[in-house]
């Protein structure tokens, strides 16, 4: 059994091949440039060569490439962009069309004339991953199930904060179900607002199998659970410090006991540091974290986490896990930390949670992932051997 899983960040994207004949360690895994980092990359060159932009495509991850974009449109040069696309740099179009970029139906966009640089936007092409796959002997055409993660703001409403309502979303799905795989839904199941899970949807109706989205965070610290130390653990305070969000969960035995989220750009190690402890006690205020242009802070379970521990008490996995690196004099020493390592790749820590998503909502694959995952069973199976 194969399932083809993809973490979508703002600086890679991480993909891990599953293959219940092998030991998770055995799997194939891939580490890319993010799709918004490709986008980005188009972009500047374009500005550099002076070439109109024409931006199609789906909705995906801003970040780089909307900044791409905007710098594109204030140098002077000529940006055309479709509604969906036009939506990574803002759900408000008349936000996107202030900045200088011109909208234009599909049909105007397919006979747009030359000279212009054509730019496709999608967090999720299947086909370059078959492709890349397929160029090293490995086959994607008898695969289970697909599962991609993506961070999704959600379209507000106007004159709502967006940070505002992406909170809301997470309060709400952790109310509906206290478990980090309330963040993970079926292609029917997406919330109607949820427009980046809902454009992977619509880019992935040409993979002919099950297909399970989830936000990167909750996915990353799901996986980050299967380290065997952090498992071992009924209690667990992780944090995920991701390039663009950090965001961090107080697990216990009843499921979430609180979550925040703050922009990594704004924060560093002592401010961190600050933050996590007064989560763990407890006292963390949702304004707090979004006064200081966070996300928010939700604490359901006001009793203060132990940090009096003799080994650690902080789990912290993400690309910029070295801001709590163990033993740094940047922040207060009541917090000392442990790196998650599942599997041996904090890299792929996203993808252990969406394998864990997809045992949770595919029951007929259950048992295998979940053996893998726990360590249940004993393969003795050999890459050349399959």
């Amino acid at each position: 059994m194969k399932i083809l899983t993809a973490d979508i960040g703002t600086g890679t994207q991480d993909i891990f091949l599953y293959d219940s004949h092998l030991d998770i360690e055995n799997g194939f895994k891939l580490i890319l440039p993010s799709p918004t980092m490709r986008v980005f990359r188009k972009i500047k060159q374009a500005t550099r060569d002076r070439t109109p932009i024409l931006i199609r495509g789906v909705i995906m991850g801003g970040g780089p490439a909307s900044w791409a974009a905007e710098a594109h449109a204030r140098a002077g040069l000529p940006v055309y962009a479709t509604e969906q696309a036009a939506k990574t740099i803002d759900d408000d179009l008349d936000k996107v069309t202030a900045l200088g970029i011109t909208l234009l139906s599909d049909d105007e966009a397919t006979s747009l004339a030359d000279p212009v640089e054509r730019i496709d936007m999608e967090d999720f092409d299947f086909a370059a991953i078959t492709e890349i796959f397929t160029k090293f002997g490995i086959s994607l055409t008898d695969l289970e199930a697909v599962a991609v993660a993506v961070f999704d703001h959600g379209e507000a409403p106007p004159q709502i904060s967006d940070r505002q309502f992406r909170f809301d979303y997470l309060d709400e799905r952790i109310r509906a179900r206290n478990d980090l795989r309330t963040f993970a839904h079926l292609p029917g199941d997406i919330p109607p607002a949820m427009t980046r899970l809902l454009a992977v949807a619509e880019s992935s109706s040409k993979v002919d199998v099950p297909l399970v989205v989830m936000d990167t965070a909750p996915a990353a610290i799901l996986g980050a659970c299967f380290d065997r130390v952090v498992n071992s653990r009924t209690q667990k305070l992780i944090a995920n410090v991701g390039n663009f969000h950090t965001l961090a969960f107080r697990l216990g035995e009843s499921g979430v006991d609180g979550v925040f989220e703050h922009h990594t750009g704004l924060i560093d190690p002592l401010k961190l540091g600050s933050i996590l402890i007064k989560f763990a006690q407890g006292t963390l205020e949702h304004e707090t974290i979004f006064n200081d242009h966070g996300h928010g802070a939700l604490v359901y379970n006001k009793q203060p986490f132990p940090l009096e521990t003799n080994d650690f008490n902080i789990v912290v996995t993400g690309p910029r896990r070295n801001m709590l690196a163990p033993g740094s004099d940047q922040f207060d020493q009541k917090l000392r930390s442990y790196f998650a390592v599942p599997f041996g790749d904090m890299m792929i820590s996203g993808c252990f949670g969406l394998l864990a998503a997809v045992a949770d909502l595919i029951p007929e694959l259950t048992g295998q992932i979940t053996d893998s995952l726990l360590g249940l069973k004993t393969i003795s199976t050999a890459p050349w051997d399959i």
